[in-house]
């Protein structure tokens, strides 16, 4: 009976990480034009891994940021412009969608989705949170729906094989999450939680390890390295071809660690933040290893936490029943916890 299951789990993931047409394998490049403060002299995977190893070291720094000035607020819209710029106007525009809840002033989430996702990503969480008693804020991560550049037809600028892109996009989307906060906070929102899916559940943990502010995370999808999805996901192996025999998995752990969960264990362990580690074991995106590795670290440091295994994998979590069984359950922890 469990292999049936599991055969039924695996055909109906496998049919939904292939219906994209339209994915691309872009030539790797290292990108050294993203990072301004690499000294890029010599062997450029050293070079580039050295810069990460100082970025995590100094990763307050890393991930400062000013205030932005210009937040708009039309209808439920907030925009306003992103502190860490990019070349690309649109993508430079931070695009969010605010749910408030009638009397509620203390309360609230930041909710960011998963790769790829379009405008519609997650409303109906965040819609869910509302009836939970929490406010939500849904911001778009960098590259994605209304930030996506017009020759893209998918979020290729933020998960890629050009090494230095991918880590500037991740350290945009860190940066604009924090700015989130403070329009949050600058409402009245004293109790302020974080909600993030897959790529926006690497974005929520690197925020709330550097955010006093936050009381409750979510995790939905987790693993320790950002390029170990990338190298072992079935539906990032077209970026992974991208790259070639030009680096290694180990030369990309190095090279992408200033982007990973991994780097800032440390830092969430003196937070003492309750989160909500979420994995599925089907999933063929975040392996289970890599997520119970984080599970595993959580323990190993006595970390506050609670873990929602899903009985699926990464794509049919977004289908029912399971994204109701998965909604629910994040929705309750955010409710008890802030």
């Amino acid at each position: 009976m469990f292999d049936l299951y599991a055969r039924w789990i695996s055909r109906w993931e496998t049919a939904l990480a292939s219906r994209d047409a339209n994915r691309v394998i872009r030539p790797f490049d290292w990108g050294v034009e993203w990072l301004p403060e690499l000294a890029a002299n010599g062997d450029l995977v050293e070079a580039i891994g050295r810069y990460s190893d100082d970025a995590i070291a100094r990763s307050e720094r890393f991930f400062a940021y000013e205030t932005p000035k210009d937040y708009r607020l039309g209808g439920n819209r907030l925009t306003f412009t992103s502190a860490l710029a990019s070349p690309y106007p649109e993508n430079n525009a931070v695009h969010c969608e605010y749910f408030p809840v009638p009397g509620e002033t203390r309360r609230a989430a930041l909710v960011l989705p998963q790769w790829n996702a379009d405008a519609t990503g997650h409303i109906g969480l965040c819609r869910l949170l509302n009836r939970f008693g929490i406010a939500s804020l849904r911001m778009s991560l960098a590259y994605h729906d209304r930030r996506m550049p017009p020759e893209l037809e998918r979020a290729d600028y933020h998960v890629s094989s050009n090494v230095g892109r991918t880590i500037h996009a991740s350290r945009q989307s860190v940066i604009d999450a924090r700015a989130c906060l403070d329009w949050l906070e600058a409402r009245g929102y004293r109790r302020l939680g974080m909600l993030g899916t897959s790529l926006g559940s690497c974005i929520a943990f690197i925020a709330a390890a550097h955010e006093e502010r936050v009381s409750a995370g979510v995790f939905n999808h987790v693993s320790m390295y950002f390029s170990d999805v990338v190298w072992t996901g079935v539906s990032t192996q077209h970026v992974r071809r991208g790259f070639g025999d030009a680096i290694t998995q180990d030369e990309l752990r190095r090279c992408w660690a200033v982007i990973s969960p991994a780097a800032y264990l440390d830092r969430m362990a003196a937070r003492r933040m309750p989160a909500l580690l979420i994995y599925a074991p089907y999933d063929t995106t975040f392996l289970p290893e890599s997520s119970r590795k984080v599970i595993a670290e959580f323990r190993r440091r006595k970390l506050p936490h609670q873990v929602l295994k899903l009985p699926c994998g990464h794509y049919t979590s977004g289908r029912f029943p399971f994204k109701w069984i998965d909604g629910v359950a994040m929705c309750r922890f955010l409710r008890n916890m802030l």
